[in-house]
Parts: structure tokens; sequence; C-alpha cells
């Protein structure tokens, strides 16, 4: 299905373009699973292309090493045999603070990234001793907003620390609602005058790292205009592909579902140019728009 006067194509499904491309590079949360259960269509659908036509990377913003996302896939369901590998901007934060000087950090954020930390050889600090802040998200995404941090922000400036971000995400589906992350933190921080230092997703490192794996896993250079990238994140996701150059194709049911997907499940096409403009830039659109909300064949 396509509209001649659309600046892209709309397809009713991955199976409508997938022998175009020699690989997929595939967003996690939001288009594999919502952070309580996976969407079976959508692994069905990367399930199929693996095993027919070729490498699935699953990219995500995840602040946490690639192998801890293993895991947590496993818990939610999510079946091992629809992606090759994954990439993370937890590991490209972990090889961003491996190449610098820093050794003191302060981290803002919830327990359960801490295993990004045992991955590096820093030493965790109060605020005073810090040389850089580490956010890898709210530290009660359940209840907080980043309105919240505000006095920390204070301090953080009293002490002109940099920010480094190791999720851009502004916010995630978490079953039927959205929660905020890293990014919106960063972004509240640099609207303070704050210095932020992003890794992951719309930044070219982890489209870098997310190459070499297909590269690794294909057993052979692949070019990217033979690339698919999939994703929900237009800030994120679209921008970050068009940025390096690969195809993309947008699924609406994601974060941005509540203003895009009608009530019959079904994307609402009115309007939906300007939308995507003004998300992530003039004249900036993914090459496919999904006509459903969630990915499928």
């Amino acid at each position: 299905m396509s509209d001649p006067a659309s600046n892209f194509r709309y397809i009713s499904g991955m199976g409508d373009i997938a022998f175009e491309y020699d690989a997929i590079i595939a967003d996690v949360w939001g288009i594999v699973h919502n952070g309580v259960e996976p969407f079976e269509t959508a692994c069905e659908a990367l399930r199929r292309y693996r095993m027919e036509l070729g490498p699935v990377v699953l990219v995500s913003n995840a602040p946490r090493p690639s192998d801890s996302v293993v895991l947590q896939l496993d818990r939610l369901g999510v079946p091992a045999e629809i992606y090759d590998a994954i990439v993370t901007s937890g590991d490209v934060t972990s090889h961003a603070l491996e190449q610098g000087e820093i050794t003191n950090v302060f981290h803002l954020g919830p327990e359960r990234d801490l295993p990004l930390l045992a991955t590096l050889n820093v030493h965790l600090c109060d605020i005073d001793e810090a040389e850089a802040v580490l956010c890898t998200g709210l530290y009660d995404d359940n209840t907080e907003t980043p309105e919240d941090y505000g006095d920390m922000f204070s301090e953080f400036e009293d002490y002109d620390l940099t920010m480094i971000c190791a999720n851009p995400d502004i916010v995630v589906e978490r079953g039927d609602s959205l929660v905020y992350c890293a990014g919106a933190l960063a972004q509240a921080y640099e609207g303070l005058g704050g210095e932020v230092i992003y890794a992951g997703k719309p930044y070219p490192e982890i489209y870098q790292l997310a190459l070499r794996t297909i590269e690794e896993h294909a057993g052979r250079e692949i070019s990217r205009s033979k690339i698919l990238a999939i994703g929900d994140g237009l800030r994120t996701d679209i921008r970050g592909a068009l940025a390096a150059a690969i195809p993309s194709l947008f699924v609406a049911g994601g974060i941005h579902g509540g203003e895009l997907i009608g009530d019959d499940g079904a994307i609402n096409r009115e309007g939906l140019e300007e939308f995507i403009s003004e998300e992530i830039g003039p004249e900036q659109f993914p090459e496919f728009v999904l006509t459903s909300d969630r990915l499928v064949w």
C-alpha cells in the first residue's frame, strides 16, 4: 500500500519490503515488547526474517550491558531465535568511560542499572567528590518526574559536573503507560545550562557498533542501504537511522501511539508528515511507515 503524495511509503507489514534488505536493526522496547510482555506479531516477523533472509541485531537504549538485556528478554518471554545479537547504549557508555580519564562518578539512576557499573573501572562517590554524573534514569520512574530533580541539578551545576546520559530515550512504554527515562533528565539538565554527553540512539557510536555486529554475523560487508532500521521513536530510532544513512521503518504504535493511532488500531494519516517533521526536523522522513500499530509480517 502506498500514497504517491507522501514523502514515505505506507506498508501493511514487514513482508512488503523484507526481501529488499540484507539485515535488520530493530529497536527493542516499543517494538519487541512494552516492558511487561512481548509483542507476538513483532517477534514472529523478526523470527521469520532471520530464518529466511538475514541477521537481526537488536539495538537498545537500555543503560545496561547487552548480556543483562538478554536476561530481561528471557524473563519477558521474548524468543531468543528472533535475534542474532544485542547492542545497547550501556555497551557504548562502557566503551566511552574506558577510553576516558574519569574514575569518580556519581550515579543517578535505579539499582537495576548497577550491572553497567560492575563492568567499569570507576569509583562510585558522592556529588562533592565526583568528576562526572552517570545518569541511567530516574530513581523511581513509577512516581517521579524530571521536575523532582531541580535541587540535585543545581548541586551538579555548583560542582560544574558533566552528565553522561546512558539512555537518550525521553520516555518508553511500560504496559499501557509512558515512563520517563534518563534522556528526560539530561534534557532538563541541559535546559538549566548543564553539559551532557549522550550514548545511544540517535548518536553515531551505537550505529557503528551495530554495523560491525551485523557484519560479524553476516560474514561479509553489507551496504548501509541494504540494512533496514525499525523503530517507534522518531527522535531516537528514525533520526538516528537518517543520520547513519540507513533506511528506516517507523512503527507508530509505541511512544507516539497516543497521538497517531486511532481506536481501530490503524495509523491516523492526517497530519502525519507534519508531525514527523516537527519531531525530527524539516523534511526528515523514514522510508516506510507501518499502517498498523505494531510490527507484523
